[in-house]
């Protein structure tokens, strides 16, 4: 057996590759209640199901900043092990909505990468993750900076 290899290095990356992450997450209530809690998010869509089933969906809906902080860490073990940092995260998009229940799985595409320009002993690699549910509905979609070592 194999100790784990968390991350990759930035020479590891490749433009145009695609990273089908193998980890996955089904939502459960509590996830989505004590993320509610944790943040003091108490907007009655993710808390109350009387209300909820009053609104658009019908049905409670999951924190989108859960949702986003769930797909982060299903990359952790292909992008951001090794990183030094999360330089950015950008156009982050909510496209479908999530229910506590479904399972989100996700996917990243290398953009681009470069040498950093000061210090060439690493580099930037700029990616776009989309979440999705187990419907195969992509349900997020977002990019960003990592910086990682060569």
């Amino acid at each position: 057996m194999q100790p784990s290899r968390l991350g990759n290095f930035y020479d590891d990356f490749e433009v145009g590759h695609t990273i089908k992450h193998q980890l996955s997450k089904t939502i459960f209530e509590s996830d989505n209640n004590l993320f509610s809690l944790l943040t003091m998010n108490h907007h009655p869509i993710h808390t109350n199901i009387d209300y909820a089933e009053k609104a658009q969906h019908g049905k409670i809906l999951v924190v989108g900043t859960l949702v986003f902080s769930i797909v982060v860490g299903i990359t952790v073990p292909d992008i951001s092990g090794k990183a030094i940092a999360n330089l950015d995260y950008e156009n982050i998009v909510h496209v479908g909505p999530v229910f506590v229940g479904d399972t989100l799985y996700a996917r990243t595409t290398v953009l681009s990468k470069r040498t950093s320009k000061s210090k060439s002993d690493r580099g930037i690699i700029y990616v776009e993750t989309e979440a999705f549910n187990q419907d195969g509905e992509i349900v997020l979609r977002f990019r960003r900076h990592v910086l990682l070592k060569k």
